[in-house]
């Protein structure tokens, strides 16, 4: 099913199938599962059941094309898209024609299967963790265990036992390919899991803690607040799910507003009547992201829209508010990773 919305500022979307979000328009930032992502231009995100996502701005018009369950049991190699190992599961399509081909379609056949075909096509050509896919296989059955099992006292050997029939040595293949140990997927979805809880249903701390299995609800107040900055309780009154609190929609409406003038956390700490460490501190709880990198960032889609309109370094430089074109040029560098001159012919391969 292919649905077609203007989404809602801040609103939780819940995953109830392997779904891709083909996002047509929008500025500003996404969250999936309490991760904010600000880079998801040309790309098509797949999603799996029990995820959610939210737009953090209010232009977002965005398409929700659903797949059976079953398309999942069609072949291991469709996981690749759905089980996302420390990112979001994603092609670009504007580096594959087969895939945009589909995509800029307005009605969709039952062809969806074709969709999957092109999409993990690319994935595999883009290579993300640099392995074959024999790897890429043994990793996601790493992954598609700690997801089954998470919540019974696993650990590295006991997943490691369980995966017999491989020549790998699973731990060394996971680490140098992905860039973080079996333990730490094992703590992470535990962690995510708990956020949901958390923050989605009325379940108190203590049942929480035994679901996600902990022996001690004591020890999971202490280790959750460690990895997030705060307790269980403090995080569920910041997410407040059910209010939909418009401190993010005003904040990100204030920094698209002024954010080609005024560079300076101060100004919109002063705009939201708040100390520049009380907005620091309120911005990172919230939105998980620091309050510069949000002005930065804003900074670098609006230049990133000039240069596609061919406006010059200089004037761009201007409108951002940079008093030197070489000041602009090195903040662009820096923060993309490449430098304006060269950002569209590399983004279109010109």
């Amino acid at each position: 099913m292919v649905n077609k919305i203007n989404a809602e500022i801040n609103k939780v979307y819940f995953i109830n199938k392997y779904t891709l979000i083909h996002i047509l328009e929008g500025t500003g930032n996404i969250q999936v599962d309490f991760k904010n992502y600000y880079d998801w231009q040309d790309k098509a995100i797949y999603l799996e059941k029990g995820q959610y996502i939210k737009f953090m701005s209010d232009d977002f018009v965005v398409r929700f094309i659903d797949f059976p369950d079953e398309i999942l049991f069609k072949s291991k190699d469709v996981r690749i898209l759905f089980k996302h190992l420390i990112s979001l599961g994603y092609i670009n399509f504007n580096e594959c024609e087969d895939c945009k081909t589909f995509l800029n379609n307005t009605v969709f056949n039952d062809k969806l299967t074709n969709l999957i075909d092109v999409s993990t096509e690319q994935w595999y050509w883009q290579n993300p963790f640099q392995a074959n896919k024999e790897e890429y296989q043994v990793i996601f059955d790493v992954k598609d265990f700690i997801d089954s099992e998470f919540t019974n006292q696993i650990n590295s050997k006991s997943l490691v036992d369980h995966l017999v029939n491989t020549q790998y040595n699973v731990q060394h293949l996971v680490k140098n390919k992905i860039g973080i140990s079996i333990s730490k997927l094992i703590n992470n979805k535990r962690l995510t899991e708990s956020q949901k809880d958390i923050a989605f249903t009325d379940k108190s701390i203590q049942e929480i803690a035994y679901e996600q299995g902990y022996k001690d609800p004591a020890y999971f107040n202490r280790d959750f607040k460690n990895r997030i900055g705060q307790t269980p309780k403090q995080f569920r009154d910041s997410f407040d799910y059910k209010n939909r609190d418009t401190f993010s929609q005003d904040l990100v409406e204030l920094i698209q507003l002024f954010h080609k003038e005024e560079h300076a956390l101060g100004f919109y700490a002063n705009e939201m009547n708040l100390s520049v460490k009380a907005l620091s501190k309120k911005v990172k709880q919230k939105m998980n992201v620091s309050l510069g990198q949000l002005i930065r960032l804003q900074i670098i889609l609006s230049a990133k829209t000039m240069l596609e309109k061919d406006e010059s370094v200089k004037n761009i430089a201007h409108t951002l508010g940079f008093e030197e074109a070489n000041h602009f040029t090195s903040f662009f560098t820096n923060y993309v990773g490449t430098p304006p001159s060269s950002y569209k012919k590399e983004k279109y391969n010109l």
